[in-house]
């Protein structure tokens, strides 16, 4: 600064109000969403019009506000959600019990597990072939992919579900070893 400021008398703190100003009531202060009135037009008299530079300022794009998104932010916000949709798969568990459902939630975290009292529809199903009857299965859910296991040493069940017509039959300990890659790639295909 190049010059100094003027003293000013101690009377002049006075003005000063003795505590901190207290906020303003919720009521008398607008929030995002609390303006509801339109913008009315209001024409000059003397000049009759509005003048160049609030003319430039009225002209401008409207400005979505703070709790608004516009239609770019829309298209991501929506492709994002689709996006989230095909990565957690309802994946709905057939015969499985209770230890090996922990075992599989364990495995493929993000995923959605139900079963078969559930009224969302499944994305997938993973079947213990040595509990259920795989006819019934293949014939209640035919357009969704099915993964069926059971025991190494249960050939039969092995047979049944080949037979059944499911996409995926493997041993239990094949599934434990690559879970997320088989589910993957049945769902993958299904997306296709």
């Amino acid at each position: 600064m190049l010059r100094g400021v003027r003293p000013e008398s101690a009377d002049r703190l006075l003005e000063l109000s003795p505590a901190a100003d207290l906020l303003a009531a919720p009521g008398l202060v607008p929030g995002h969403r609390d303006v509801h009135e339109s913008l009315q037009e209001i024409a000059l008299r003397r000049l009759g019009r509005a003048p160049g530079v609030l003319e430039l300022l009225v002209r401008g794009e409207v400005l979505t506000g703070s709790n608004q998104l516009d239609a770019a932010q829309k298209r991501f916000h929506r492709a994002k959600l689709t996006r989230y949709a095909q990565l957690v798969a309802t994946i709905l568990l057939c015969g499985v019990d209770l230890f090996f459902r922990g075992k599989l939630e364990a495995l493929l975290p993000g995923h959605r597990f139900v079963t078969t009292d559930s009224i969302d529809p499944p994305d997938m199903v993973i079947a213990d072939m040595a509990r259920i009857d795989c006819d019934e299965v293949a014939d209640a859910w035919p357009d969704i992919p099915i993964m069926g296991f059971t025991n190494h040493n249960d050939a039969a069940g092995l047979r049944a579900g080949h037979a059944a017509g499911f996409d995926q039959v493997l041993v239990k300990s094949a599934l434990d070893e690559r879970a997320p890659q088989l589910v993957d790639d049945l769902l993958e295909g299904r997306t296709e």
